[in-house]
């Protein structure tokens, strides 16, 4: 793999509202290159939209971000270049039809087709192929995924591997692209409280590495900055225990979640998005990739 280079995260009373209300609202955010990020808060609070808007696949409706340079929501695709997305339901997940080793060999050829420089395309094929096995094993090494331990190695269906295998593998799909963020959804869904510890220690080797990680979950570690959400009050208002970093509607979360997913597909793309959307942020990619819950 490249070099990692690791995006700063900045934010600044960023929100996202929808026709039901508001998603997430108030984060703001200045963490370094390299950093750990959780985004903590319960099912239904705007973890989701929150880590959608930060890596460019959600248009926001309030406030500012920054992600490596990049100003969002004006510079959205820009985001999603150096932004790898893990697996978040009905928007990018894992194909469950594939083996580990068809995954990463597809994983490969898009990062090949849509992230590589044309001088690459021009290269013979078994160098091509040669250098494709080398970026997959390094980045399996860095996800701590080995195949041989699998029950069918290379060949072990998609749908057989345990939870933190699944992990480990949607990490070492997203490294393929040395990207300079990673973003992981739901990290602790379904992990008992070793694997748990597992997957963090996971996520900050990747960080140790330079690369700055972004991961929803239902309980953040000592070590991480932390982003909490919580969900809002009848009245609009934060509920008596919600800090004031962030606050979501269940509601108007699963809107902004279906939309997303309801898109053209270019904005949310982990691996190709870049490339087949307008460079113009403010128009055609954002509002494919958000419709009615982003527009402004």
């Amino acid at each position: 793999m490249d070099s990692p280079h690791g995006a700063a995260v900045k934010a600044e009373d960023f929100g996202l509202k929808g026709p039901r209300g508001w998603a997430f609202r108030g984060v703001g955010i200045d963490a370094a290159p390299g950093s750990l990020i959780a985004v903590e808060g319960p099912s239904g609070s705007g973890r989701t939209c929150l880590l959608l808007a930060l890596t460019g696949r959600m248009k926001p409706t309030r406030g500012h971000a920054e992600v490596g340079g990049h100003r969002l929501p004006k510079r959205m695709t820009a985001v999603r270049r150096i932004a790898a997305l893990g697996p978040v339901t009905g928007v990018n997940e894992l194909d469950q039809a594939l083996t580990v080793a068809e995954q990463l060999r597809e994983g490969a050829l898009l990062q090949r087709h849509y992230g590589a420089p044309v001088r690459a395309m021009l290269r013979p094929r078994a160098e091509r192929r040669a250098a494709a096995e080398a970026r997959i094993a390094a980045a399996l090494e860095a996800a701590g995924l080995d195949l041989a331990t699998l029950p069918k190695g290379g060949r072990t269906s998609v749908r057989d591997l345990e939870r933190l295998e699944s992990v480990r593998l949607s990490v070492a799909i997203a490294l393929l692209g040395s990207p300079g963020l990673l973003a992981l959804d739901d990290l602790d869904l379904k992990l008992s409280d070793t694997e748990r510890a597992e997957a963090w220690n996971l996520l900050r080797s990747v960080a140790a590495r330079g690369i700055t990680v972004l991961a929803v979950c239902s309980e953040a570690p000592a070590d991480a900055i932390v982003l909490r959400t919580s969900p809002k009050e009848p009245d609009g208002s934060a509920g008596p225990d919600a800090p004031a970093v962030a606050q979501g509607d269940a509601d108007a979360e699963a809107e902004a979640e279906a939309d997303a997913g309801a898109g053209s597909g270019s904005e949310i793309d982990t691996k190709h998005d870049t490339k087949s959307v307008s460079e113009n942020d403010d128009t055609k990619g954002a509002d494919d990739a958000l419709a009615e819950a982003g527009r402004a």
